[in-house]
């Protein structure tokens, strides 16, 4: 099937995601870490952002002045509305507080809702950036690692995926120390979706043993065509009590930059310890795009997003066909398993055929090259195929045997990253 007939099969061809768009001289982190190498690393996307969030923001440009900005109350109604047409939540307007981020957020609920060398859980491998808004505020990042099992996709082919230790989750809240869990809420980076009932487990658990949740949901709105996920506060009212919920239209949207986001608190003494927090921090005013952006995109943003959730579907089959294709062609001691859940447009790959415990073994040029963990094979892919991935060991757990690819770009694009990949596997 080419490229083509994929977009039109998807019905994508609304909006262009295959055009490239040139990001030289706008001081992209993405391309610039990359130096040479095509960028497949950081949670950026390649596509230009909706057409009428880009209207919106000409139109305040047309303006000419940027002083100070309020909240106006269309912003809350417009999370509000998105979140129970899109998602099924009924938000309360007042319980949506302004920050202009997820991670400033988290950073600054972590100093208030703990004290410093308490435990805060978090389930690994999971998003590097938690373990900094943990350990530099002088808390303990408490690892509950999720069990992973290899095992083999429909076609035979190497497939992970990965389950909670319920009992050693429970252990580790019940600890005293264990006053805050971060969840990430689809789950970056294995691109899972928790189910409600999970997440009623982990929120009865955290009520029992008085731990709150926060529960980073900026990935939400990027599931595949007809998958939906349940939000924290929606799982139970114990999650609904004890959570503040992270919300933004940033991933989604591709608007990162533009640092705009919010907190969701249903409960009011809760709320209140947060928006003290994040005023404290001065983490709770927007600048003079934030606003406008966001209510474009929860107002406005509906088809585009549909359609980028169309062509993000297809890149992703592409890139489990270019993998199982290579594993097809390889003995088994070479082979590679793919995580690809139902969410985000990030793919977390089982490299642990090319990576040692033997610090002895590795970069050794025996019948196989090995590394002691990923870095060094996405290092090595750097710069011998001009190619750029994460790392898995930053995201604790067992990542140091995974690589994590970020498929969010355009398809031809994508394609070229991922054939650089299999080459430098061929070359291993």
């Amino acid at each position: 099937m080419t490229g083509q007939d994929m977009t039109e099969r998807t019905g994508a061809s609304a909006f262009d995601f295959d055009t490239p768009v040139d990001r030289a001289g706008t001081h992209a982190l993405k391309w610039e870490e990359a130096g040479g190498a095509l960028p497949m690393w950081v949670a950026d996307m390649d596509f230009t952002t909706a057409p009428a969030i880009r209207e919106a923001l000409q139109r305040r440009l047309d303006n000419g002045v940027f002083g100070y900005s309020t909240i106006p109350g269309e912003w809350n109604r417009a999370y509000a509305d998105w979140w129970k047409t899109r998602h099924g939540l009924d938000i309360d307007p007042e319980s949506l507080i302004f920050t202009t981020g997820v991670i400033p957020a988290i950073s600054s609920m972590v100093r208030k809702l703990t004290t410093p060398a308490e435990n805060v859980l978090i389930m690994t491998p999971v998003y590097n950036i938690f373990f900094n808004s943990i350990l530099n505020n002088g808390r303990n990042a408490l690892q509950c690692p999720l069990v992973y099992r290899r095992g083999a996709a429909d076609d035979g082919m190497p497939a992970g995926r990965y389950e909670i230790d319920w009992e050693d989750l429970e252990a580790k809240l019940a600890d005293p120390q264990t006053t805050l869990m971060i969840l990430c809420n689809p789950h970056n980076p294995t691109g899972m979706i928790w189910d409600r009932g999970t997440l009623a487990r982990i929120g009865d658990l955290c009520w029992t043993h008085h731990v709150t949740v926060i529960s980073d949901e900026i990935h939400c709105d990027l599931t595949d065509p007809g998958v939906g996920y349940v939000p924290f506060a929606a799982a139970g009212p114990h999650c609904a009590a004890i959570s503040a919920t992270c919300l933004a239209p940033t991933k989604a949207f591709n608007i990162a930059g533009l640092h705009t986001a919010a907190v969701m608190v249903p409960d009011p003494t809760l709320r209140h310890k947060v928006w003290r927090g994040l005023n404290t921090d001065e983490v709770a005013e927007p600048n003079a795009f934030a606003v406008d952006a966001a209510i474009a995109a929860f107002r406005e943003g509906g088809p585009w997003l549909d359609a980028l959730r169309d062509y993000l579907a297809v890149n992703k089959r592409e890139a489990a066909r270019i993998i199982a294709e290579y594993n097809g062609t390889v003995s088994a001691d070479c082979r590679v398993a793919l995580v690809s859940g139902p969410a985000t447009y990030l793919l977390w790959l089982d490299c642990a055929a090319f990576v040692t415990a033997d610090a002895t073994d590795a970069d050794a040029a025996g019948p196989r090259r090995r590394f002691t963990d990923t870095d060094g094979l996405c290092a090595w892919l750097k710069r011998e195929h001009y190619v750029m991935f994460s790392p898995g060991r930053q995201y604790g757990g067992d990542g140091r045997g995974f690589l994590r690819i970020n498929v969010a770009c355009p398809r031809a694009q994508m394609v070229e990253g991922l054939n650089r990949l299999i080459a430098g596997l061929h070359a291993l």
